[in-house]
């Protein structure tokens, strides 16, 4: 590794920096101090960050060099946390103490958090200094990055472009050098999402995998954390710290990843759950991802044969009504009702108006699609797909409001029905993978003439999480 003395730690890998951290070639206040010079020049264009804790980052820096000195002194170096003293972020659905969580809403009160919650006070035990809180869609609710809070996060690759949802900002921060890693939540699609705009490997892992990553008021279970990285190694040193020890593989996930796993016999399909409501099309790009994937796993030994998926044609509605039940119940106070987002409004209205059975009821049968779709995907080893049907989509796409930079006027009123169905087709192969529990992974593959990032997805078998990324690991290497 080149001397980080004298180089962007930017360019470093998370892997390197942690080493680097570690070694005490770079201390802790040195790398604070860079990736807040980082944000510090970028944000203002990128809007990846909503609130920047420069200070508190700074004081949590001080105190990890003053540990690491106490370590060194006394010969427990090793001992020092895994993490020890490595910048991140968290999205703005996840409780910083003392930093105010907006869930992306401008209807709610924005009081600072009395304590960490469960995925940040996990990885601030492993060691990790949190620069501030990154940009989300309103409640997580949507495959872009867009609100009444803050400025939209952008995508590196091109600035007038989405970098996704919901976990946008933290994918734009991670793929823009503003931080070496960072955590994500997926209940729909929204680490894989990003890590497809973006241009990063994203891994949702499968249900219960995270305990951490388990979301309050989530009836279907649909939500797990998991990480955003640039490389395989770096999304396996950030599960090593998600995953109990006694519930990850032998020696851990990075000690593992750079083995080639055994040949896999892989099933590819274009079929989606979306399709009979929404007929998508699948833009050229996404399927020059999917034939160049095929190509780099048959190369590195494994089998690709086509599958054919039945969905049952009642998912769309159930998984919809599951999804949206908790902004239903959300503490709204009736004279902000106005400032949701249109498509939040909407679905919020609509919740409220379904009965409790309605939604047990949806819920008992994503259960039935998930044993049926389970069933279906064994006769294969993983499953392949473009991760997103479309490539990365301009600012304001989706709601067409085409507003290029400032967050909504409140007066704004969009299609929220017609927003829905472009996000469906923009990423169709998303949300039955959280349906169903499954582990999952975009790998970036391809890049367009014009510069943006296209991935494939891969989805596991229960417990496959090292697989996946040991076949990020294989075609990053190609």
């Amino acid at each position: 590794m080149a001397d980080p003395s004298v180089q962007d730690l930017s360019q470093l890998t998370a892997v390197e920096l942690r080493d680097a951290l570690a070694s005490g070639e770079v201390s802790a206040r040195e790398a604070t101090s860079h990736f807040l010079a980082a944000i510090d020049s970028t944000n203002k264009q990128l809007g990846a960050f909503v609130t920047v804790t420069a200070d508190q980052a700074m004081t949590d820096a001080k105190s990890a060099d003053q540990l690491h000195a106490q370590f060194v002194r006394s010969g427990r170096r090793n001992e020092l946390p895994p993490l020890h003293g490595m910048p991140t972020a968290f999205k703005d659905l996840t409780d910083v103490a003392g930093v105010p969580t907006t869930h992306g809403s401008a209807a709610l009160e924005h009081k600072p958090a009395p304590e960490d919650g469960a995925l940040a006070a996990t990885l601030k035990v492993h060691g990790v200094i949190s620069l501030g809180k990154t940009q989300v869609p309103e409640f997580g609710l949507t495959a872009y990055s867009e609100n009444r809070v803050a400025p939209p996060s952008r995508n590196p690759h091109s600035l007038a472009r989405s970098s996704g949802g919901s976990s946008g900002g933290s994918a734009a921060a991670v793929a823009a050098g503003l931080v070496p890693f960072a955590p994500g939540t997926d209940g729909g699609g929204s680490i894989r999402i990003p890590a497809g705009a973006c241009g990063l490997v994203g891994l949702k892992p499968g249900r219960g995998v995270v305990p951490s990553g388990a979301s309050a008021g989530d009836a279907a279970k649909l939500v797990v954390a998991g990480p955003l990285a640039k490389t395989a190694a770096d999304a396996a040193l950030l599960m090593d710290a998600l995953v109990p020890r006694d519930q990850a593989p032998d020696g851990g996930y990075l000690a593992n990843v750079g083995q080639a796993p055994e040949p896999l016999r892989i099933g590819a399909t274009l079929d989606s759950p979306w399709a009979g409501i929404y007929p998508f099309q699948i833009e050229q790009e996404a399927m020059d991802a999917l034939s160049l994937g095929i190509k780099l796993l048959e190369k590195a030994g494994h089998s690709v044969t086509e599958a054919e998926i039945r969905y049952d044609n009642r998912y769309p509605e159930a998984f919809t009504t599951a999804w949206t039940a908790g902004v239903g119940s959300a503490r709204i106070a009736p004279q902000r009702e106005a400032l949701l987002t249109p498509l939040t409004r909407t679905f919020r209205r609509r919740a409220q108006q379904r009965s409790a059975l309605k939604v047990n009821e949806a819920v008992s049968f994503l259960r039935q699609f998930e044993h049926d779709t389970i069933t279906q995907y064994s006769d294969w080893d993983l499953m392949l797909m473009p991760t997103l049907a479309q490539t990365p989509r301009p600012i304001g796409w989706f709601t067409g409001g085409g507003h290029s930079g400032e967050p909504w006027p409140s007066e704004w009123a969009g299609d929220a029905d017609e927003d829905y169905k472009r996000q469906c087709e923009y990423a169709p192969w998303s949300s039955m993978v959280n349906v169903c529990g499954l582990p999952a992974i975009s790998i970036p593959v391809h890049t367009t003439q014009g510069g943006l990032p296209m991935g494939i997805q891969l989805v596991g078998r229960p417990g496959s999480e090292l697989v996946l990324l040991q076949l990020a690991a294989v075609l990053e290497s190609r």
